[in-house]
């Protein structure tokens, strides 16, 4: 195949579709659901729930320009001493509406950069967190980490906390990279956080890699994992940048120019991966790659807003700015700006703005979209076990999905299909065939691969 039509075919087949955290995405919450439907939803939990919980650091030492998460630079400490306080005021609305008998099995903190914190701030959250909520002994607690603004006093206050996992952002080692992306980070620095860590006790280390940024090439991106496996990291996650300056205006500051086409791209995640799997690591999912000894190697997946896990919990709670949870009934998303996430926590203790109630077709679609996004596999005996007859629908979308490929990208199983190993990179595109959302609403997503 020459290089136009390998082209053209990557086009057609890497078109913008959502990263399926959640089905129905996010693009279509709606006011409609506000904050008597969360308390009502929490109310209605089961009196033994087993729940994660997430909390969001709006907050950053410095903006890097690539970035797509909901969050803003602080150059003092007051608006995070501030915050904390609202967040406090959150937990304490949430954990007086969940039953007594529930259990936290996982807790994750994310950003922005959770260790713009202060250790005091650490212990302050932790006791906050576990004086409201009761904590399973072997909860997992996973921590984001900024590798350039990491002090001693901070692990230890992580490590007291009870923190078992962290994930070191890394995105690229290389120089001209960085600059591209106002994010200066040498491996030297990367290197010491990991060890500060590990030395603290917490040994499971997480790296998160990115491709498709300015003047990343493949053999840029292949020097970046030769670095990265030096530090014997437990998962690494390989994500696509997803280049949206509509959406995110400091993207704007990117070159568009030197950004790598769809071509290099595709490139791009398949040198990596190829040296991953040679240096040992079991690729998870789309993304994710994870040591054999690792849980998420082993363990049954689930996706939810923060990627891959092996948690399976009742709910998912969401807390801080622009936090998204997932509950039995549906989702809810809380005010985006820390200022209006502030008023609302104040005046009505809970600050959902917009959401979703599952329908029960949204939840046969829900299930079928995670089980290709985390297994490959689709089972219409599964479906149709969980569902009943009104699962038939959607079986026959795959039945004619299967039948209409002509790239190899799925291939017939004894009730279903399995994604193959050519087909992975496009399993976004392949879920999107069940997404009966998707081109209702204006939405701009990132390229399939």
């Amino acid at each position: 195949m020459g290089p136009v039509k390998t082209r053209r075919k990557l086009l057609q087949n890497a078109a913008p579709v959502p990263r399926y955290t959640s089905y129905p995405t996010a693009q279509h919450f709606s006011a409609r659901i506000g904050p008597a439907a969360y308390a009502d939803w929490l109310g209605a939990l089961p009196p033994r729930a087993k729940l994660s919980l997430y909390f969001h650091i709006p907050f950053c030492q410095s903006l890097c320009w690539y970035c797509g998460c909901t969050t803003k630079a602080a150059q003092r400490h007051d608006p995070v001493t501030s915050y904390l306080a609202v967040l406090a005021g959150e937990v304490a609305a949430v954990a007086a509406r969940v039953p007594a008998g529930h259990e936290v099995a996982h807790i994750h903190w994310g950003g922005g950069t959770p260790n713009i914190l202060t250790a005091d701030d650490i212990r302050a959250l932790n006791a906050t967190i576990r004086g409201a909520f009761k904590i399973a002994q072997d909860a997992e607690f996973a921590v984001e980490i900024d590798p350039r603004h990491i002090e001693a006093d901070q692990v230890a206050a992580f490590a007291s906390a009870g923190v078992t996992r962290v994930s070191l952002g890394v995105q690229d080692f290389d120089p001209s990279v960085q600059e591209a992306i106002n994010r200066t980070q040498s491996f030297d620095a990367t290197k010491r956080a990991a060890e500060l860590f590990r030395e603290a006790g917490i040994a499971s280390l997480n790296i998160d890699l990115v491709y498709g940024l300015p003047h990343q090439t493949r053999e840029s991106v292949e020097r970046t994992i030769e670095q990265v496996l030096t530090l014997d990291p437990d998962r690494i996650a390989v994500f696509g940048y997803a280049h949206l300056p509509a959406r995110f205006s400091h993207q704007k500051l990117i070159d568009e120019s030197v950004l790598p086409d769809v071509v290099e791209r595709f490139g791009q995640s398949q040198r990596m991966a190829r040296r991953l799997a040679a240096a040992g690591y079991v690729r998870v999912g789309l993304d994710h790659y994870a040591r054999p000894r690792d849980a998420l190697a082993a363990k049954p997946l689930k996706r939810n807003f923060q990627g891959y896990s092996t948690e399976s919990a009742d709910a998912l709670l969401g807390f801080g700015a622009s936090a998204i949870g997932q509950l039995p009934q549906g989702y809810v998303q809380n005010a985006v700006s820390s200022g209006e996430y502030a008023a609302k926590i104040t005046s009505h203790g809970l600050a959902t703005v917009r959401g979703l109630e599952l329908t029960a077709e949204d939840g046969i679609r829900a299930f079928a979209i995670e089980k290709l996004m985390c297994d490959l596999v689709f089972s219409s005996a599964e479906l149709i076990c969980k569902f009943g007859a009104a699962a038939l629908p959607i079986v026959e979308e795959a039945d004619a999905l299967v039948d209409s490929d002509r790239e190899g990208f799925v291939e017939r199983t004894a009730d279903g299909f399995r994604v193959t190993e050519h087909g992975r990179p496009f399993v976004r595109t392949i879920c999107s065939c069940f997404d009966a959302y998707l081109g209702q609403t204006p939405a701009q997503y990132s390229l399939a691969v």
